[in-house]
């Protein structure tokens, strides 16, 4: 073989090693742009779902267990009329309480959220019997309701039931999920752990309001704004 022909070999044979980490190069710059698309892809979905951790009170969106869900059912299977779901994330308890006959509404600031439930509602047929609402509870009205579930936190409990208290009609039943209520006394429980809820009956705690067995705090105390984000169920 001549020189010629050696040198004309070896200059192909450096084209095609450069042609190849040239390839390598671009697939590596596509994966990378695959990955990182996605990351920012899977952020912008997730971000305004769990937006809500991101106060000074933590209340990142936890969707209610199947078992919790189950108890609050079984503990309203007598009951009905309207219902509210304070804090309803993802609206999986105001289906799943239209499905038995409530007119069921929910409460969630987190708009994402709120928007997701209308359309798990419609997609299972129950848009008609349900609504969710962008509200602050603090700033809500629960008198229009017979029937209240909460997933709600320790440091909120105790304003949420004197505006309870003084709000709802007295054949109300109140459900409260994962946390009960720090001085009332609730008339039944069901489920253990995590998954335990707990009833209270309007008449008894709103007794125990006038005969001045709760504690003393005014609606003028205002809660902290950090803890009004709700998405809990």
């Amino acid at each position: 073989m001549s020189q010629q022909e050696l040198l004309l070999n070896s200059e192909r044979s450096n084209g095609a090693f450069t042609e190849e980490r040239r390839s390598r190069s671009r697939l590596g710059l596509v994966v990378t742009g695959v990955v990182g698309g996605s990351l920012v892809a899977l952020y912008a979905v997730a971000a305004p779902f769990v937006a809500p951790a991101l106060r000074k009170v933590c209340l990142p969106f936890v969707p209610a267990t199947t078992a919790q869900v189950g108890n609050v059912l079984k503990v309203l299977r007598t009951r009905s009329g309207t219902l509210v779901d304070i804090g309803s994330g993802d609206g999986r308890i105001v289906i799943a309480a239209a499905k038995c006959g409530f007119q069921a509404s929910g409460l969630e600031l987190n708009p994402w959220l709120v928007w997701y439930s209308r359309y798990k509602a419609w997609r299972e047929g129950v848009h008609c019997s349900t609504s969710f609402h962008i509200s602050d509870l603090w700033k809500a009205s629960f008198a229009q309701y017979s029937n209240v579930v909460i997933f709600g936190v320790p440091q909120m409990m105790d304003q949420l039931e004197l505006k309870l208290a003084s709000e709802l009609p007295s054949s109300a039943k109140v459900v409260a999920c994962r946390f009960p209520f720090p001085t009332w006394v609730p008339e039944s429980t069901e489920g253990e752990g995590i998954d335990t809820v707990w009833v209270y009956d309007a008449k008894t705690f709103q007794s125990d309001l006038h005969s001045g067995k709760t504690r003393n705090m005014s609606l003028e105390d205002k809660p902290d704004p950090h803890t009004r984000s709700l998405s809990v169920s």
